[in-house]
């Protein structure tokens, strides 16, 4: 069958993902900010056109913030074993 992505086809930027997981979670998270390393891309986006072909997949959340408010939800009520595994 093969490996799929599961991406939702939006980009969005690493200060995004930061900034919305904290506004979620009312946590602190600490980054650093430093220049691309050499050899990274300067855009990444995942497309799922090959699962959704394939497996008639369909992303169910489609913004960054529902996606981290989804997961966040997940992780709150998963056992912490559970957690450590991952």
């Amino acid at each position: 069958m093969g490996a799929f992505n599961l991406g939702n086809g939006e980009g969005c930027s690493v200060k995004q993902v930061i900034e919305t997981a904290k506004k979620v979670t009312g946590e602190e998270i600490r980054a650093s900010i430093t220049g691309r390393r050499a050899g990274d891309p300067a855009v990444l986006i995942g497309s799922s056109a090959r699962a959704v072909n394939s497996l008639g997949w369909k992303p169910q959340y489609d913004d960054i913030q529902s996606i981290i408010e989804t997961a966040w939800r997940w992780h709150e009520k998963t056992p912490q074993d559970m957690n450590s595994s991952i």
